[in-house]
């Protein structure tokens, strides 16, 4: 094969019965953060079956398959995740989960699908000079102590040198097989805040003798919305949203104590540390003001994920080569959801990518939620794609 064909959509249409097997093998097995054993092993087979020099248990059931082409010393890594959520499927799909109250309402199972069709291909054309490590990733949806974090912990790129490293997600209600790309920060940091506010049980006909910890939560949520629109630079996107108030069980009771539960979003580090600062204040103010105290627990989640801008000028070169401008969206919009990729992006230049799952389907985290196996030889093609160029002779 010529150093200067690239793979084509075309390429993998004889890989399509495989990949939709093998996604909705996936799909029926779903396993929870932290517990992808099974679907560890199974990638793991795959890939060794098809000479990848695999490695298992890399920071947890995190899998690393490396395959090295030429003689160039270059190096990329591709990475997908595969764990599942804890949602009750409701597709009524013959694939369905087998498991009850687990499903791949995230597409994961196609993430690993689509790197899984990619690592064929570039097995059996070996169009690349250099090496390529694909990086099958457990526990995205933890929240914190995410299988990023545990595999960069565990050496991932000490013992698999990356120069970039690129990664994809699914995005419904954008057209099946359009790729969105945006350099900079695209996906928001995402912290927890959960307060406990003490205040002074009490009879609810003499409120006077109690310290209210219902009003004093009140009254903080209340506060809290002036952080975002007087505390942030509006040119700036910031989100805090209290999705929890948890107080009392009687009517005629004044409780002691009120649980509020917060979810934090942010696009840079200066407007995240904002944040915080002004929420901690506010909140302690608010609780003294009326003769209450409050326990803060302030939760970190996943930082920023900020592309880098020559790898994301790259991808979408690379997209545009394969599907066409037309199916290209650059820049895609900022999300305000979050993403474990962020840390890799903190240790090597890359991209993160989106994939249109279709219009009119079902949300992420939604029960009815499937993805869309369509996209399974378009995200192969683009990865293969995308390996072949950033490590093709032309490049060296």
């Amino acid at each position: 094969m010529s150093e200067h064909h690239y793979c084509e959509v075309a390429d993998l249409a004889e890989a399509r019965s495989e990949l939709d097997e093998i996604r909705h093998h996936l799909h029926k097995h779903p396993e929870l953060s932290y517990e992808e054993a099974d679907t560890s092993r199974f990638v793991a087979d795959k890939l060794a079956a098809w000479g990848y020099d695999v490695t298992r248990r890399v920071g947890g059931h995190g899998v690393v398959a490396s395959l090295k082409a030429g003689t160039s010393a270059r190096t990329v890594g591709v990475r997908a995740d595969m764990d599942a959520l804890p949602i009750q499927e409701l597709t009524g799909l013959d694939y369905a989960s087998v498991h009850e109250g687990k499903m791949h309402a995230c597409g994961h199972d196609g993430h690993t699908t689509v790197l899984l069709g990619a690592a064929r291909q570039l097995a059996k054309t070996r169009n690349f000079d250099g090496t390529v490590h694909l990086i099958f990733q457990p526990a995205e949806e933890a929240g914190s102590d995410s299988g990023a974090e545990r595999m960069i912990a565990d050496g991932l790129f000490d013992r698999f040198p990356c120069e970039a490293i690129f990664g994809l997600h699914n995005h419904p209600g954008v057209p099946t097989g359009t790729f969105g790309f945006r350099a900079g920060p695209l996906m928001a940091a995402c912290d927890t805040v959960k307060l406990r506010v003490h205040g002074k049980g009490g009879h609810a006909a003499r409120p006077h003798l109690a310290v209210d910890p219902v009003l004093v939560g009140s009254s903080i949520v209340m506060a809290l919305q002036s952080v975002v629109s007087r505390n942030v630079d509006p040119t700036e996107a910031a989100v805090v949203t209290v999705g929890a108030f948890r107080s009392g069980h009687a009517p005629n009771v004044i409780p002691e104590d009120a649980v509020l539960e917060m979810s934090v979003r942010s696009f840079s580090p200066e407007v995240r540390a904002t944040l915080e600062a002004r929420i901690r204040a506010l909140v302690q103010a608010q609780a003294q003001s009326y003769g209450a105290t409050v326990d803060i627990d302030f939760i970190s989640g996943y930082p920023v994920l900020i592309n880098s801008e020559a790898e994301t000028e790259f991808a979408r070169q690379v997209a545009e080569e394969l599907v066409g401008p037309e199916h290209v969206i650059a820049p895609f919009p900022p999300i305000a959801g979050s993403e474990d990729f962020a840390y890799y992006l903190q240790q090597r230049p890359g991209c993160f990518v989106r994939l249109g799952n279709g219009e009119g389907r079902p949300m992420l985290h939604n029960a009815r939620y499937d993805f869309n196996d369509e996209n399974l030889t378009i995200g192969a093609a683009f990865w293969t794609r995308l390996v072949e160029r950033f490590l093709s002779k032309d490049r060296a």
